[in-house]
This record gives C-alpha cells, structure tokens and sequence, in this order.
C-alpha cells in the first residue's frame, strides 16, 4: 500500500492547447488539483514535468497555481525518466513507491510509467488524473500498463489510502480538499 514516507507524485505534461482537448477535461482538471492538494497535505515529494514547453504551453494555470512554491521539469523525452533532471530530482525524493497523473496516458504517462516500473518502482497510475484525447487510447493505455504489473488507483483511493486513518486534522482538511 502507498506510505507517506515513501510515495512521490509525478505530474506528466499538462500543458497547454492539448491539455484543452482531453477528454473528459473538467473532470481531469479537477481530479488533479485534488491529487496535487492531497499530496501538499500530506508533505509529499512533488515533481512536475512540462514536455517542450517552448512549443505545447505551460502547464495550465489551475496547477500552476498550486505549485507556486517550485518549477516544472522542462523535457523532449517522451519518457520522464529519459531527462536527467527528473532521474535527479526523482532520486532526491528517495521514494520507490510513484504515483503518475497527466497527459497523455497513451504517450508520455505510459513510456514514463512503464519506465519506472522496469527500474524497480512500486507504480500505480491515478485513472482518474490521466487522460488522452481518445477514450479508446486512454483506456488501451491502462489495460497495457495493468498487463506489464504497474497498479491502478484513483484520486480517493490514492489519497484515502495515503491518510489510513479517518481522525485528526490532517483528515478533516482531507475531506475537504475531495469535496
């Protein structure tokens, strides 16, 4: 299960014009803020990757906003773990266990997760916080990462999962963040 001393969250390339285009947008868009709001609760590692900004955008200003206090990974890998930085900032983290939210599930959210999976990481993609333009390439997505062994969870799985137990303060802010 996922443990607060050891799980990192991944944020894969939620940029721009093709941010716009996702389907189910409103949802996604919502279930990440709440994913980068629980993991800011909690005090976990955050990293946050942009694939060539310069060219697709930055990421859009209803994460952006959230993660004032650092600065995306810039990246023309498909794979997050094909740019040094992330390997860098990843390795810092000291975490094995991963959580992998973004775009797109079927490109960069799939090469990054598969990716770290082979490197021996505790993977589990947030079904939820992941999308493509295509439901069809979404969903081919999840079911090839489930074949390879890496996990699936949602937003409230994750971060219930992460919580343990339903008391305290810490909880109470949970509650809510998720509504």
């Amino acid at each position: 299960m996922l443990d607060t001393d050891n799980t990192a969250l991944v944020i894969i390339d939620v940029q721009g014009k093709l941010a716009q285009i996702m389907y189910q947008r409103d949802e996604l868009f919502s279930q990440l803020q709440v994913m980068v709001k629980g993991a800011q609760l909690m005090k976990l590692p955050i990293i946050w990757v942009e694939q060539i900004p310069d060219k697709l955008g930055t990421t859009i200003p209803e994460l952006q906003n959230l993660l004032t206090d650092q600065s995306p990974i810039a990246k023309n890998t498909f794979s997050a773990c094909g740019n040094h930085k992330f390997q860098a900032a990843l390795e810092a983290s000291q975490c094995s266990n991963i959580m992998v939210v973004g775009i797109e599930a079927h490109i960069c959210v799939y090469q990054t997760a598969m990716d770290l999976h082979l490197a021996g990481h505790h993977v589990e993609v947030v079904i939820d916080a992941v999308s493509s333009r295509h439901p069809a390439n979404k969903q081919l997505a999840l079911d090839k990462m489930a074949l390879a062994g890496i996990k699936m969870t949602s937003t409230e799985m994750a971060l219930f999962e992460l919580q343990r137990v339903a008391e305290g303060d810490q909880f109470k802010q949970l509650l809510s963040v998720i509504k």
